[in-house]
């Protein structure tokens, strides 16, 4: 038996709105300790990783480790019909093949339950390891999400480069080229506002665009986005959620092809 019950729906939603593009069908995973995801997007270039931590559920009721597939697009069809302040409360019975959203309004006077056909959905774990990375940017999501907008209008690719002066994107296309560089900024008034850089070693990657901007549909459930960088290793743009977890993207550099012609 499974009973998760979410006082704020909202995060629910949102989360969903964040992958939804990206994921066709994912396994959800329940066990003690949380609710998660870990799937590729269609053209396995890019990995999501969700973790909702049990602490963060008003009720959370797991009685063995659960896997239930579900279609991201239907899932988020149904959420939709949710109302912001909504409490969601989602619930499955070991062997079943669906699962009930339940949306009951604040003042508990309206209440609808959704029920949904769940999948079989064959998807291997990757085990993540936590690494070090050369370089770990902060900086406000809604800035990130400007900055990846604005760039795509001009190219299809940007170049993150950091140094000890801030944190440079890059980009060049048919129409010109252009930089956009953000300094460290900690002394602001407000903490979401600030920029802070931790720099091991500078590192220049380049990414496509199309994937950063699907990432930054996450930014409305942080106000601050980390973005860890390393020269051998898949960038994370990680948003945190609320207390209670986190949504992290992981995303291949591209590498240049001149360097392919010279290899």
């Amino acid at each position: 038996m499974l009973e998760l019950r979410l006082v704020q729906g909202s995060l629910l939603k949102k989360v969903l709105e964040a992958i939804k593009d990206l994921v066709n069908d994912a396994n959800f995973d329940c066990s003690g300790t949380g609710f998660s995801l870990q799937a590729m997007d269609s053209s396995h270039v890019a990995l999501v990783a969700l973790l909702l931590r049990s602490e963060g559920f008003e009720h959370y009721r797991c009685d063995r480790n659960l896997s239930m597939g579900m279609n991201l697009g239907n899932m988020s069809k149904m959420l939709r019909c949710a109302g912001n302040d909504d409490i969601i409360t989602i619930k499955a019975d070991d062997g079943s093949d669906t699962v009930t959203f339940m949306f009951e309004s604040p003042n508990q006077d309206k209440i609808a339950d959704f029920e949904m056909k769940l999948m079989d959905i064959d998807s291997e774990h990757l085990g993540i390891p936590d690494s070090e990375y050369q370089a770990i940017v902060r900086m406000p999501s809604s800035e990130f999400s400007r900055i990846c907008k604005d760039l795509s209008s001009i190219g299809d690719t940007v170049i993150i480069s950091v140094t000890k002066e801030g944190v440079k994107f890059s980009t060049a296309g048919d129409i010109g080229t252009a930089n956009i560089v953000c300094r460290q900024n900690k002394t602001v008034d407000k903490p979401e506002d600030a920029t802070i850089i931790e720099m091991q070693e500078p590192v220049s990657l380049t990414f496509a665009l199309r994937y950063m901007n699907s990432f930054t549909k996450a930014s409305p459930l942080s106000d601050q986005v980390t973005i860890s960088l390393s020269s051998e290793l898949p960038v994370v743009v990680e948003y945190k959620i609320a207390e209670m977890g986190y949504i992290r993207f992981y995303l291949a550099p591209k590498i240049e092809e001149d360097e392919e012609m010279k290899a």
